[in-house]
């Protein structure tokens, strides 16, 4: 997990290096991420691959021969989807004109394709947390 929870925001290019180790089925060393995106430089991967493990996005996943040399691979610690969420709560806490939640879902419910099926997984999903608080409160 990330230690800045809410503060997930990425710069473009450590977002470029995520991507690309979120498309990949294996973990990549910086050689590997230049080759896939020749827009970036070594120099730059290196310095962003520093960053995004200072804020624990990504992880050393192994050490593998680069050709002769030794070097570290890298895998990321958050999915896609897991960063959006957060990136989503960090937004929506940040904002001082709270938007009530019920507002929020009935608007997000407007945008969806099927919005029927997803209204029975939150009932059921607010059933489980309904029996989760009663637990808590006992």
């Amino acid at each position: 997990m990330p230690k800045g929870k809410y503060e997930l925001s990425l710069t473009k290019r450590e977002l470029d290096v995520m991507k690309i180790l979120w498309e990949s089925k294996k973990p990549l060393v910086a050689s590997e991420i230049t080759k896939i995106d020749e827009s970036l430089n070594i120099n730059t991967v290196q310095s962003v691959i520093r960053k995004l493990l200072s804020k624990d996005y990504i992880k050393v996943a192994d050490i593998v021969y680069s050709g002769t040399v030794l070097s570290r691979s890298y895998a990321p610690t958050i999915s896609k989807k897991e960063l959006m969420i957060q990136q989503f709560v960090g937004q929506f806490k940040k904002n001082e004109d709270k938007i009530p939640i019920p507002s929020l879902v009935t608007t997000l419910l407007k945008h969806e394709k099927n919005e029927r099926e997803v209204i029975e997984q939150l009932e059921t999903v607010l059933e489980e947390r309904k029996k989760t608080l009663n637990q808590e409160g006992e």
